[in-house]
């Protein structure tokens, strides 16, 4: 069984959307999504530095506008099993499995990283990645130095989240077998009570939405499971800006569906990265440019073949 993955914020580079837009009717889609949520899309994908795509109001819709062009250039949805994005990357999914439409996930995804980025701005708050380490040990650490453990991401991942002090401190004193702790490219404590206010406008805007029920096998953050309702999808969209993502249950689904091969979405590289650790002998491809759509064609076409 294929499953196709969208990544979470921090994937983004500069520059990084720019060979997508040679795609036939690729910028016209990517104008019309500017249009549709006021802001310049292909000017940040293409010629913005890394500072100004670090901003949540920016990354966020700009990492989901990618997504659907990268898994759109794939014209393969029959092919795929199962859909799940990790953090934002879940609005993404959605919209591939058909519970919202292209134009209202990326309307969704505007409203909520300038909900985050507010909420980020009222305390300076990051993230880190923990490289290694037994979850047992690390977690306790963790809340005993008042974080949040906002993504436990299995393969010996798990991303911390708090304050900027807090985020000092795990840096000063590593949880026991922890290699090594890496600030993300983030701007806030994401999936923290932190983003708590961000919720509450979320909620708000999800009002306007006539959610479908996934054509996919949409496999939730919030716990691992595969949820039937587009209403319940929008639900857990919702909540989950503020509670931790549970990447590792979402690859423990996966395999007991029976996953075979995973292709990421654009940016890709995260998800397969944690795939080829903890899911041995499943084949994974990440869509970085348009040169890997003949390899993921080719993949795709191994994986459903007979």
């Amino acid at each position: 069984m294929l499953v196709l993955v969208a990544p979470g914020q921090g994937a983004q580079t500069p520059g990084f959307l720019t060979p997508w837009l040679d795609l036939p009717g690729a910028a016209d889609r990517i104008a019309a999504w500017s249009d549709a949520i006021g802001l310049d899309l292909a000017h940040y994908g293409t010629k913005a530095d890394a500072d100004e795509i670090r901003d949540t109001a920016v990354a966020q819709p700009l990492l989901v506008a990618a997504g659907l062009l990268s898994a759109a250039a794939l014209d393969a949805r029959t092919s795929f099993g199962a859909v799940a994005g990790h953090s934002v990357g879940e609005i993404t999914a959605a919209a591939y499995a058909g519970v919202l439409d292209d134009a209202d996930a990326l309307r969704l995804v505007r409203t909520r990283g300038l909900a985050m980025a507010e909420a980020a701005a009222v305390t300076r708050t990051g993230m880190a990645a923990l490289l290694g380490g037994d979850p047992e040990v690390t977690v306790p650490h963790l809340e005993k130095l008042g974080l949040t453990p906002a993504n436990i991401n299995g393969a010996g991942q798990i991303v911390a989240a708090g304050t900027a002090e807090q985020i000092a401190a795990l840096e000063a004193d590593k949880p026991e077998g922890v290699r090594k702790v890496v600030a993300l490219k983030v701007a806030g404590a994401f999936h923290t009570h932190h983003m708590a206010p961000a919720v509450a406008k979320l909620d708000e805007a999800a009002k306007a939405l006539s959610p479908a029920d996934p054509v996919l096998t949409y496999v939730s953050n919030k716990d691992g499971r595969a949820v039937s309702s587009g209403a319940e999808v929008v639900a857990r969209l919702v909540g989950q800006v503020a509670n931790p993502v549970r990447w590792d249950l979402c690859m423990e689904t996966f395999k007991e569906l029976g996953v075979t091969a995973i292709v990421e979405a654009c940016p890709g590289g995260t998800l397969t990265g944690l795939a080829k650790r903890a899911l041995p002998g499943v084949a994974t491809l990440a869509l970085k440019t348009p040169d890997d759509l003949e390899k993921a064609a080719a993949l795709i076409a191994e994986h459903t073949a007979g």
